[in-house]
């Protein structure tokens, strides 16, 4: 397995959650990295990504603000923080690499996918 999302569950509508995601060391040093959702009958949609070295962040407007995207390279690993989460951040979340460093909004950029892991919040 070459990337591993953990962290989802079951929260209560302004709720926080952690979302982490560890990656082997190849697939992980020097790309970018991100987090994407599919929630049931939508399209998979972009929510945050990351430059391989931290440096540069991008956001979908509809988490700006409330989710946080960060990397520890030496534990070859990407979070998500969630906060304030609302009744239509529910989906499946998945992290991929990406196959450049930068910070990629695209997601026929991405190389690699995680198994995804479920976000349900109750209002």
């Amino acid at each position: 397995v070459q990337l591993q999302a953990s962290g989802g569950g079951l929260v209560q509508a302004g709720g926080s959650l952690r979302l982490s995601c560890a990656a082997s060391k190849r697939i992980f040093s020097n790309n970018g990295m991100g987090w994407f959702r599919q929630a049931p009958g939508k399209e998979r949609e972009f929510i945050t990504s990351i430059s391989y070295n931290g440096a540069t962040t991008s956001y979908a407007d509809s988490v700006k603000g409330r989710f946080t995207i960060s990397r520890d390279n030496a534990k070859n690993t990407v979070y998500l923080q969630m906060n304030s989460l609302k009744a239509e951040d529910a989906a499946v979340y998945y992290c991929a690499a990406s196959r450049t460093s930068y910070a990629q909004r695209d997601a026929r950029t991405y190389a690699y996918w995680g198994q995804g892991t479920q976000v349900t919040v109750s209002s």
